[in-house]
């Protein structure tokens, strides 16, 4: 098999998409799962310090997340140019789930979801405002990281089979 420049990116984007992918899952079943059980303030102060970490432009994180999308707008450009019929179709749909299913309600709903908390201040909040904001952070939050979640494998999935056709 002779390794073109889209099999190359392609593969890039398969790595760092799935990076992202098993970001979200792990957020989706391990992390908000076990913070869940926390009282009001500690949830929110552990979210905010998970989320800290991001914010302070943490380099391999943004490494993986902005290389993904940059990958996969490359692979579709490539692919364009390259393929056609079903294969064009499954890399213009797991693109489409990426950007539009992944990326976009990262940064419509839950970025701002996660600056709002950051700039809450949390230990000069009494207990019922504790409770409001919590819910109505964790509930949006979490809807939307299952809806990133769902898409971004079934994004994976598609260029895998993808690669596994070329």
């Amino acid at each position: 098999m002779i390794m073109t420049s889209l099999h190359v990116t392609l593969l890039l984007s398969i790595l760092l998409c799935s990076l992202v992918t098993g970001l979200l899952f792990g957020f989706a079943v391990v992390v908000m799962p076990g913070i869940a059980n926390l009282d009001d303030k500690e949830f929110l102060l552990a979210f905010k310090r998970m989320d800290e970490i991001i914010q302070n432009d943490q380099p391999l994180f943004i490494l993986a997340w902005g290389g993904s999308i940059l990958s996969v707008i490359a692979a579709l450009i490539l692919g364009t140019m390259n393929l056609a019929g079903v294969q064009l179709y499954l890399l213009w749909v797991a693109s489409a789930l990426y950007l539009f299913g992944v990326q976009l309600p990262t940064f419509r709903f839950n970025i701002p979801l996660n600056n709002s908390l950051q700039n809450l201040q949390i230990h000069s909040l009494d207990e019922s405002e504790l409770a409001l904001f919590r819910t109505e952070f964790e509930l949006p939050w979490n809807r939307w990281n299952r809806f990133r979640t769902i898409n971004a494998v079934l994004s994976v999935s598609m260029l895998l089979i993808l690669l596994v056709q070329l």
